[in-house]
């Protein structure tokens, strides 16, 4: 194993340790927020287990199909994941105590439109969609690389609306203002 893969392997579970801490330390309860999560978390974190599991199953038991399992593409994922972590940790860091792993609403909580938050409603998710891109990558797999693609963003898809609907119901007019002018996930793009 080269150490570009060590290092890699090493940011992928310290990305998996922070997100149990996230689960353990950010939870909202019902004594701390209106909770509105409508199941959302269970469908992301099944999800993206499943996706990880299937996609590094598939990506070790075929052949590497992605141009030709050339040594770069272990750079490339880990430069990914690098660049998917900051953008997760920096969205996360930014909304403060406002970040849920549940989507929830406290009663202190605003509409955030600083940081990332100024061209994306949801640069976690950005960020985290890139970290699962880059597994894909890893496994020099297009059939991997599609795995971790489709099968989270289509949980976070959901989850991204539950929370639409949360913002919007808590914040009214405000949210949709601002919705109007950021995307969800790519500026400019959607």
């Amino acid at each position: 194993m080269d150490s570009t893969t060590r290092v890699f392997q090493i940011l992928c579970w310290i990305w998996c340790a922070s997100e149990v801490l996230l689960q353990i330390v950010t939870r909202t309860t019902r004594r701390t927020g209106t909770i509105k999560d409508r199941g959302s978390l269970i469908v992301v974190v099944g999800s993206i287990w499943a996706s990880m599991w299937a996609a590094m199953w598939y990506g070790e038991t075929h052949a590497r199909t992605m141009f030709g399992g050339a040594h770069w593409l272990g750079t490339l994922a880990l430069s990914m994941l690098i660049a998917g972590l900051v953008l997760r940790w920096t969205a996360i860091l930014t909304l403060g105590a406002s970040f849920s792993t549940n989507v929830a609403i406290h009663a202190t909580q605003t509409v955030r439109k600083t940081g990332l938050y100024r061209w994306v409603r949801h640069p976690s998710y950005t960020g985290a969609i890139i970290g699962f891109a880059s597994i894909g990558v890893a496994e020099r797999n297009w059939v991997s690389l599609a795995i971790m693609l489709v099968v989270p963003t289509a949980g976070l898809l959901y989850r991204i609306h539950v929370e639409e609907r949360a913002l919007t119901e808590a914040f009214g007019q405000e949210y949709v203002e601002y919705s109007k002018g950021t995307k969800r996930l790519v500026p400019g793009i959607y």
